[in-house]
């Protein structure tokens, strides 16, 4: 499973032929860095509001919780590499990749409004997509969409509770924005990481 870096974008157009290498990920990176200098400043507070006790009621009930999320992110991270693995890289860059259009738009919109499960599978998902040629366009469609528009939890939680009227529309207004913002993705990721001149361009 992996993602495409900032530093070491994939040629924009190159996908068609070849699988993005993966992305070597730190251990511990600036995002890390600032999360644990804020649980301490969190810690801190909470141990000179409540004391020690308050702090190890924090720390007991979110090791449990972990424990229980654990299995879960494990799963996500399993699919996304089998999927990686098993899904035909020259379709899906031909179905996904930079030159499939608007076309590659609805389908990544299609396919993040059907994906069920929670950020969990979706994300893993879209990892795997972008490692086996699906462009930034298409998978910010699919990631869009599935945020947005996600049948599930339409059906299991919006519905109930709001109403088919309001479900309904709510998902007629969202449609065009997961291919809006897809198309902005694109439109982006090619200016920032233009595609290299080409050797023969150069003689």
């Amino acid at each position: 499973m992996s993602e495409p870096s900032p530093k070491d974008p994939a040629p924009a157009e190159d996908v068609d032929s070849e699988p993005r290498p993966g992305r070597v990920r730190k251990p511990i990176g600036w995002s890390t860095i600032i999360i644990a200098v804020l649980v301490a400043v969190s810690a801190g507070l909470v141990w000179r509001r409540d004391g020690t006790d308050g702090v190890l009621d924090i720390l007991t009930h979110d090791l449990s919780l972990f424990g229980g999320i654990l299995p879960r992110v494990l799963a996500g991270c399993l699919l996304g590499a089998f999927i990686s693995e098993i899904l035909p890289h020259e379709k899906v860059s031909r179905s996904l990749g930079p030159k499939s259009g608007l076309m590659g738009l609805l389908i990544g919109t299609a396919f993040g409004a059907i994906l069920p499960g929670g950020p969990f599978t979706a994300y893993p998902v879209a990892s795997a997509l972008l490692a086996v040629g699906a462009d930034f366009g298409a998978t910010i469609a699919m990631v869009v969409s599935w945020t947005l528009i996600g049948y599930g939890r339409a059906v299991a939680w919006e519905i109930p509770i709001m109403g088919t009227d309001f479900t309904l529309w709510r998902i007629v207004i969202s449609l065009p924005l997961p291919v809006l913002a897809g198309a902005l993705g694109r439109f982006v990721y090619v200016r920032l990481y233009p595609k290299p001149a080409m050797k023969d361009d150069e003689t």
